[in-house]
């Protein structure tokens, strides 16, 4: 089965950056460079949200929220199996659990057919 464990959180001071890492494995007869990944968020109280998706070909994907904001940016190694979420000039809405995700290679933006899901890292922006 897919695993994908994230790392990265933690507490952050507002107009910092924080670097998010999803390490993947498990994968069989489909490669990890076959897959979609992509991040998605819940903050206390709200449901979870896509954020960013890359494609197995690395073209990246933004929820309407963060391609405005301009401060996410998603990247993929294929050759480490790991995805990554960088966070620039953090801000305290953004505080939430971020959830490291996997789904097939087509339709990246598409947030609610992503099926392999990460246990969460959490980190705090004060």
């Amino acid at each position: 089965d897919v695993q994908l464990v994230e790392s990265g959180g933690g507490s952050v001071q507002a107009g910092g950056s924080l670097r998010l890492s999803c390490a993947a494995s498990g994968f069989r007869s489909i490669s990890f460079r076959s897959y979609c990944m992509g991040w998605f968020r819940q903050s206390l109280g709200k449901e979870r949200e896509g954020v960013a998706g890359i494609s197995p070909g690395s073209i990246r994907i933004y929820s309407d929220s963060v391609r405005r904001d301009g401060r996410f940016s998603i990247s993929r190694d294929n050759a480490k199996n790991t995805v990554t979420l960088q966070i620039q000039n953090l801000q305290p809405d953004d505080t939430a659990t971020y959830y490291c995700a996997a789904k097939n290679g087509r339709n990246c933006g598409d947030w609610a057919q992503y099926r392999h899901w990460g246990q969460g890292t959490q980190f705090t922006v004060s």
